[in-house]
């Protein structure tokens, strides 16, 4: 059957839309899978700029090795400054080293701080900026969380710390790891032992809680702005030290380096 020269043109230009088409689709899926190029965010996670991120999410370490004679008396910073200045005269009469994770805006409130306690040679570490319940939020509250404490630490500390850890759960979740992660923590440390001091059930109670849990490797979580803390602190490094224990910072016992 012959073929007339307006069906072919037709024919022609139904060939060419529909190439046009594929061509447009084969170029926005490859869009669709080329990475954001860098400075560019699809989704703001963090009212802060988050800084570089690490090779992924953050590892969660709840202890040291339990083969280690170390254990590491953590505090979350917060409260009273003067029960902060009482509980660095008991670690310096006792020659106790500690890690100290500071709530963001409780240095921002206190800038003589973060001075006081890396003088005694101690560590600061990530502890939020507000201290909310983490697990509550979504993920650009808990991105801004983790920022804005990391950057109260730089202004005040001149380092970020080494260490995260989150405010209001004993366990991170996966979004946590991650945040944490993309602002530049490579490791989130928890605690295996809690005396719940925050709870102020006094001195001799948490004295006794905590010696009756240490082990080697052992991760202790207690709180500055506790005065019976402060008063079971030298107790509690007594009583490790008779057991064959002796404290030392997270980075001492995890075997880390400042950066």
């Amino acid at each position: 059957m012959p073929v007339t020269r307006r069906a072919f043109l037709a024919a022609g230009g139904a060939f060419v839309v529909a190439a046009c088409a594929d061509a447009v689709r084969r170029t926005t899926r490859q869009a669709a899978r080329r990475p954001t190029p860098p400075g560019r965010a699809k989704t703001p996670t963090s009212t802060t700029d988050p800084g570089p991120p690490t090779n992924g999410p953050a590892r969660f370490v709840r202890s040291g090795a339990a083969a280690s004679s170390a254990v590491a008396f953590t505090f979350h910073g917060s409260g009273d400054v003067g029960l902060l200045r009482a509980l660095l005269a008991s670690a310096s009469r006792t020659a106790t080293p500690i890690t100290i994770f500071a709530v963001g805006s409780w240095l921002d409130a206190n800038p003589s701080v973060a001075g006081m306690i890396l003088a005694g040679g101690h560590e600061l570490a990530n502890h939020t900026y507000t201290h909310p319940a983490l697990g509550r939020l979504g993920r650009a509250a808990v991105a801004d969380e983790v920022v804005r404490c990391r950057d109260a630490l730089r202004r005040h500390a001149s380092s970020p710390g080494l260490w995260f850890r989150p405010s209001g759960v004993e366990t991170p979740t996966p979004l946590m790891l991650e945040e944490a992660g993309r602002a530049g923590y490579a490791t989130v440390v928890g605690y295996d032992v809690d005396p719940h001091d925050y709870q102020d059930p006094g001195a001799d109670a948490v004295v006794n809680r905590v010696s009756g849990a240490l082990h080697g490797g052992a991760i202790v979580s207690l709180h500055t702005g506790h005065a019976g803390t402060v008063e079971a602190f030298e107790p509690m490094v007594r009583a490790a030290r008779a057991r064959g224990l002796h404290p030392v910072r997270v980075r001492d016992l995890l075997g880390r380096t400042a950066p």
